[in-house]
C-alpha cells in the first residue's frame, strides 16, 4: 500500500498532515525521554536493586545499544511491511516492556527488560521520520517538520531529568518508566486514523543473515570497547577479542550488502558527499553531548546535593537550549549558509564545555548548568540540518532506510558517548578516590566509596558525622575532577568536528536536500554498488 495523504508530490501539507506530525512526535519524545529519566533514577534504583558499578553502566547503556543495533533492520522492515504498521506494533511492545522495567526485582531483570525496550524503540524512530518524509512533500515544510521532530527527540532526552526528578519526589523509581504506557495507548488509538500507510511494493524479502550480521557487528564492539575503557577486566584479551569479532562481522556484513540486489543497508547513500559528512558528525556530536550531560546531571544531584526534583528542575535549561537550537536553525539559514550555521554552533559548544573543565565541587552550580545548556544549543543546528541532509538524500521508497541511518548514528553515538565518557569518568573517579588522604575512615568504607559517587553517599550515611562529611567531600572532589576531564574531551571533540565538517563541505553551497536527479542517482547506484565502493 502506498501513502494515503492529501499532500501529493509538490503540494503543501494541510491540517491533517500537521496533526499527523503531532502524533508522530509523541513516540519520538518518549523514546528520547526514556534515556534522560534514567539519569536521576539511577542512584535510587541502584541502591534498591544492589547494582554494582558495572551493572549500572549496563543499565544505562543496554537500551541504547539494542536500539542502535536494531535500527537498520527496523528501518528496512518498515519499508517492506508498512511504516505505520511497524510503528503501531512497536508502540504496543514499548508499553509492555516499560511495565516490565518498572517492576523489575533485580539488576539482571532490569538490564534484560531494557534490552527488550531497546528493540521495541527501534521500531518507532525510523518509522516516524520516514512517515514525515511521506506527509510533507514540500521541501520547506519538510524542513520545519524535521525541525519540530528533532526538537522533540533531543529536547526529550534533555528534559528527562526534569520529569524524572519531579516523579521521584513523589513516587518510587519505577514510576518514571511508566510514562510511556498511556502515550503508547493513545498512539494505538489515533495512529490508524491520522497516519498514512506506506510500504515499498517492490521491496524484496528481508535478508535474515544480514540482520544477524548487523547485530554481530554492533554488540561485540560495544561490549569490548566498554569493558576495555572501564578497566573491569584483569586482562584486555577478552575485550580486544570481542572488538575483533565485531569488526570481522562488520566487514562480512558490508561485503554481503554489496552483493545483494535489495540490501538491508542502502550503502549507495554513502556515495553522496553530504551523507558522508553528516552521518559521522551526527554520531560524534550526539556522543559528546550525551556523555557530558550525564555527568553534569549527576554532578547537580550527587555533588551539589540537590533532591531529585530540584536537580531535575536545574536541568530544564538544557532542554530549552537544545529546543532553541533546533527550532532556530531553519531561521538562521535565511542569513547564513548551512555549513556556517552548523560549525558556528559546534564552536560555541566547545567553548561552553571548556568552561566546565574549570568547575569546582562547590559554588559552580549555575555556571555548570548554563554551560551545558549552551552546549546543547550549539549542537542543535547540526542535529536538525544533518538529519535533513540524510533523509532528503533518499527517494520516498527508501526513506525508511535513510531514516534508520540517521537514527542509528544519533542513538549509537549517544550510547557510545554514555559508555565512553561514563567509563572515563568512572576510571578518573576511582583513581582520584584512591589518591585521597582519608584518615580515620575504615579501609572497607573507602574501597566501597571508590566504586561510584552514589555508593559513596550511601557509605557516608552509615559513618559518624565527621567521617561521613570527609568522605562526601572527597567523593565530590573526585567526581568533579572526573567531570572536568570528560568536559575537556568533549570540548576537543566539538572543536575538531567543526574543522572537519567545514573542510568536508567547503565546496558545497550548503547542506541542502539533494535534487531529484541526485536521488535518482542513488537509485541507479543501487544497481551497481561495487561502483559506489570504488
Amino acid at each position: 500500500m502506498r501513502e494515503v495523504t492529501s499532500a501529493g508530490p509538490g503540494l503543501r501539507a494541510g491540517w491533517r498532515e500537521w496533526t499527523g506530525l503531532t502524533v508522530l512526535i509523541l513516540p519520538t519524545l518518549l523514546v528520547a525521554l526514556d534515556i534522560g529519566v534514567l539519569f536521576l533514577a539511577l542512584p535510587q534504583l541502584s541502591a534498591e536493586l544492589g547494582a554494582t558499578g558495572t551493572e549500572q553502566l549496563w543499565i544505562m547503556d543496554i537500551y541504547g545499544f539494542m536500539l542502535a543495533g536494531s535500527l537498520i533492520t527496523m528501518g528496512t522492515l518498515g519499508d517492506r511491511v508498512g511504516r505505520r504498521r511497524l510503528l503501531l506494533i512497536g508502540a504496543a511492545a514499548f508499553g509492555a516492556a516499560s511495565i516490565l522495567i518498572a517492576y523489575s526485582t533485580s539488576a539482571e531483570m532490569l538490564i534484560a527488560s531494557r534490552a527488550l525496550l531497546g528493540v521495541a524503540g527501534a521500531t518507532l524512530s525510523p518509522s516516524t521520520l520516514a512517515l514525515i518524509s511521506n506527509l510533507f512533500r514540500d521541501e520547506r515544510q519538510r524542513g520545519v517538520a524535521i525541525s519540530l521532530w528533532a526538537t522533540s527527540q533531543f529536547g526529550g532526552a534533555a528534559l528527562g531529568p526534569v520529569v524524572g526528578g519531579l516523579m521521584l519526589e513523589h513516587f518510587w523509581w519505577g514510576s518514571v518508566f511508566l510514562l510511556g504506557v498511556p502515550v503508547m495507548c493513545l498512539l494505538l488509538v489515533v495512529g490508524p486514523i491520522l497516519l498514512p500507510e506506506y510500504r515499498n511494493p517492490d521491496a524484496g524479502r528481508l535478508d535474515l543473515p544480514s540482520v544477524a550480521l548487523s547485530l554481530g557487528a554492533v554488540l561485540p564492539v560495544v561490549y569490548g570497547f566498554k569493558e576495555l575503557i572501564a578497566g573491569d577486566t584483569d586482562t584486555p584479551a577478552v575485550a580486544v577479542g570481542a572488538i575483533t569479532v565485531g569488526v570481522v562481522f562488520g566487514a562480512v556484513f558490508v561485503r554481503r550488502q554489496f552483493r545483494l540486489e535489495d540490501p538491508l543497508l542502502n550503502l549507495s547513500l554513502f556515495a553522496l558527499p553530504s551523507v558522508r559528512a553528516a552521518l559521522p558528525a551526527l554520531l560524534v556530536s550526539a556522543g559528546a553531548l550525551a556523555g557530558t550531560s550525564m555527568l553534569t546531571t549527576q554532578y547537580v544531584q550527587s555533588v551539589v546535593g540537590l533532591s531529585p526534583g530540584e536537580a531535575g528542575l536545574w536541568q530544564a535549561p538544557t532542554g530549552l537550549g537544545i529546543a532553541a537550537g533546533t527550532l532556530l536553525a531553519p531561521l538562521a539559514l535565511r542569513r547564513l549558509r548551512p555549513v556556517t550555521t552548523m560549525t558556528a554552533g559546534l564552536v560555541l559548544s566547545s567553548i561552553a564545555l571548556a568552561v566546565i573543565t574549570q568547575a569546582d565541587s562547590s559554588g559552580w552550580l549555575v555556571p555548570v548548568v548554563v554551560a551545558i545548556a549552551v552546549t546543547a544549543f550549539g549542537v542543535g543546528p547540526l542535529f536538525v540540518l544533518g538529519t535533513g541532509m540524510v533523509v532528503g538524500s533518499a527517494p520516498p521508497e527508501k526513506a525508511g532506510s535513510a531514516a534508520s541511518l540517521s537514527e542509528a548514528g544519533n542513538v549509537l553515538g549517544s550510547t557510545f558517548g554514555l559508555a565512553v565518557l561514563g567509563s572515563v569518568g568512572a576510571l578518573v573517579y576511582r583513581h582520584l578516590m584512591a589518591d585521597s588522604a582519608l584518615e580515620g575512615i575504615p579501609a572497607e568504607a573507602v574501597d566501597s566509596a571508590g566504586e561510584n559517587v552514589a555508593t559513596a553517599i550511601a557509605v557516608a550515611d552509615r559513618l559518624p558525622a565527621g567521617a561521613g562529611g570527609d568522605l562526601l567531600d572527597a567523593a565530590g572532589e573526585a567526581f568533579t575532577g572526573a567531570m572536568n576531564v570528560a568536559a575537556g574531551i568533549g570540548a576537543v571533540v566539538f572543536a575538531a568536528l567543526a574543522v572537519l565538517l567545514a573542510t568536508a563541505l567547503r565546496r558545497k553551497d550548503g547542506a541542502q536536500a539533494p535534487s531529484a536527479a541526485a536521488r535518482e542517482g542513488v537509485v541507479a547506484d543501487e544497481k551497481s554498488p561495487a561502483e559506489v565502493a570504488r
